[in-house]
Formats: structure tokens, sequence, C-alpha cells
């Protein structure tokens, strides 16, 4: 299942946030938009990932602490940086088995300081993931947060399906 975005800010994001660059900051839409996929995923027989890339990748993290419909996660860069987020993790439990973390090696080479933390936090991501035995993988890739995103968000799923079941 492939989902349209029309407001990338609105629609992604778990609560409101001040703006971090330009004027638009981030509302409260990943309730609404989490509804309409749990919509969409209702054989059970079927196994359900859920992906992306950058604020799509932290609202695909943040789904899987709200439902156990899907059984991997592949957040690739994804904006940990989110205010608030890591206190999140902190607090709740993740609910799918298998979670892909991935981050370009200069993504947290940046002059906005909020962003510059993102490196700090996919990594103390990660180790919470770890303490709670989800199956997990740090991957850090080549370049900035712009470079492959494509090619990185495949490998996000390719290494989900490749461990489905692994113990």
């Amino acid at each position: 299942i492939a989902v349209k975005v029309d407001n990338w800010n609105q629609d992604l994001s778990p609560w409101e946030a001040s703006a971090v660059f330009g004027r638009e900051g981030f509302g409260d839409g990943a309730g609404e938009l989490l509804q309409f996929l749990l919509g969409q995923c209702v054989d059970r027989r079927k196994t359900y990932y859920i992906g992306g890339y950058s604020l799509a990748g932290l609202f695909s993290l943040w789904t899987a602490y709200q439902t156990d419909i899907f059984a991997g996660v592949a957040a690739v860069s994804p904006s940990v940086w989110f205010p608030g987020f890591m206190q999140y993790m902190k607090e709740y439990d993740m609910r799918a088995k298998s979670v892909y973390l991935s981050l370009g090696n200069r993504e947290e080479r940046t002059r906005n300081p909020l962003m510059a933390t993102v490196g700090d936090c996919i990594r103390e991501g990660y180790n919470l993931l770890k303490m709670q035995k989800i199956r997990t993988i740090l991957e850090w890739n080549p370049g900035n947060h712009f470079k492959d995103a494509g090619i990185r968000t495949a490998k996000g799923f390719a290494w989900l399906i490749r461990n489905q079941g692994a113990e």
C-alpha cells in the first residue's frame, strides 16, 4: 500500500511542534493517517510492513508504538530529532518485531542545532530497541540526508523481508 501525503508536516507528525526550518510548524495528523492505513490492513493472513523516509520514517516508527499490525518498520533517515520523540520512545513499548534504522553518515553535520542531534538520537533509539529485545539494525549510509533516498528505502524493506521470522 502506498499513500500520497498532501501536507507532509501535518499528516506525518504525531503531535504539534514549532517550525524547525522555515515558517511551517508541525501538525498532529499522524493519528488520522494511521487510522486510514489500518483500514487498508484488514487481511490478517497477510504480513504488513511500514516504512518511510525522513518525516515519513518518523511516522512509520511512531505507528509501531500504536499498533501491532506491522511486523516490521523501515525507518530510513527518520526525523528522530522531532521534539519529544526520544522521550516517547523511552516511555512506550515498540510493538513491531523488527525495526530497520538507517542514517546518512553526514546527516548530523548540519547548522540547524535541533537537526544536528539526529545522530545521537538514532543511536539512542537503536539502543532502546535493543534493550526491548526488538530485532533491529542501525545501518550507516554514505552521504547526507538527500543522497539515494530510494535506494536506502529499498534496503530497509529488503532487510525486513530477509529477517522475517528470524530469531
